[in-house]
């Protein structure tokens, strides 16, 4: 599929020729009404303090359509390549569901992978939730503390924060999280001494295996559970490429495993998310997490920009960045537990 810039479009140049909304003159409760669509789990997105109104809304659809926006989000859905620049498939919706052809990759189906991991990682979670997997001191674990950087640590940390208090509330909280991603030793240091570390496993996060960052706190975790009596090799998992260093290393209870196909960001909803999550809460609560995202991902296939949230936020911004001019967006939490979010997206 050809890909070409917005400004090579007739539809583009129609769009911007368009008068400007003067939001104080038209937001009324009618129009606050009016201009918000029905999402998935009871969620709505409301667009009425935006600067469109029905001609815009005519013209980023006709806009849409020429650039067939909905065709190549079904591409996506099924494998082709979207990473042009390493030449990769884009595949954080799989581990999440299928909607596309189903994609196959060296004879691997990798829908049945990343449902493989899954599975692998609620298993595991359960048997510690049971007490069946002990520290190297025989207790059993009551905290669980992810190793990472970037993607592996900013989506599990939003996700988890975000859900916390809802897990407490329906009895679904196993295990309490803590994140170390700061290279800074003292901000580790920080997490570790308020951790009964008998009761502690960890998680090692590293797409590569050799993530410079990552290992050096992990080195830092190992010397702090020596220096305690306890072998780290009985207080770490690792979340890993089935080609990294970490792989086939013997010094991990477990191991999981992600490919090149998910991207950092959006990697909560692989092995980088479930398995903190799987062990913080519960193996269904990932799984319910995991369906609500895949019935988002069913609701952006709709062609209609006034009925798909998504691809109409898409083409917001769009406006609002090349035709309005604005230089940034503010993502403002509603509520504590989505502090974590903004950083998520930055």
């Amino acid at each position: 599929m050809e890909y070409r810039n917005l400004d090579l479009y007739p539809e583009f140049d129609t769009l911007k020729a368009l008068p400007r909304v003067d939001l104080a003159s038209v937001l009324t409760e009618t129009r606050i009404k009016d201009y918000s669509i029905p999402l998935p789990e009871g969620f709505a997105f409301n667009y009425a303090a935006s600067k469109v109104d029905e001609w815009i809304l005519d013209s980023f659809q006709k806009l849409s359509d020429a650039l067939g926006l909905v065709d190549r989000y079904a591409n996506l859905l099924s494998g082709q390549i979207m990473n042009t620049g390493e030449g990769r498939m884009v595949l954080h919706h799989l581990a999440r569901g299928n909607l596309g052809t189903g994609v196959v990759k060296n004879g691997v189906d990798l829908r049945n992978f990343y449902e493989e991991e899954r599975l692998k990682a609620a298993a595991f979670a359960g048997k510690v939730h049971r007490g069946e997997i002990l520290g190297s001191s025989g207790k059993p674990f009551q905290n669980v503390v992810q190793i990472g950087i970037g993607g592996s640590d900013l989506g599990p940390r939003a996700a988890y924060l975000a859900l916390e208090r809802w897990a407490k509330a329906e009895g679904r909280h196993r295990m309490k999280a803590y994140f170390i991603s700061n290279v800074d030793p003292d901000d580790a240091d920080n997490t570790l001494s308020a951790l009964d570390l008998e009761r502690s496993l960890f998680i090692l996060v590293s797409k590569s295996g050799t993530t410079q960052e990552t290992l050096a706190n992990e080195t830092l975790v190992k010397l702090r559970l020596e220096k305690a009596g306890l072998d780290p090799a009985h207080h770490m998992v690792a979340v890993t490429s089935t080609s990294s260093p970490l792989a086939q290393n013997p010094d991990y209870i477990a191991r999981f495993y992600i490919d090149d196909y998910i991207g950092g960001r959006y990697s909560t909803s692989s092995a980088v998310g479930g398995v903190v999550l799987s062990l913080a809460f519960e193996p269904d609560a990932f799984s319910q997490f995991l369906e609500g995202a895949h019935s988002f991902d069913r609701a952006a296939l709709e062609r209609n920009v006034r009925k798909n949230a998504s691809l109409l936020a898409a083409l917001i911004g769009m406006y609002e960045r090349n035709v309005l001019g604005y230089s940034s967006t503010a993502v403002l939490p509603y509520t504590e537990a989505l502090s974590r979010f903004p950083a998520h997206l930055q």
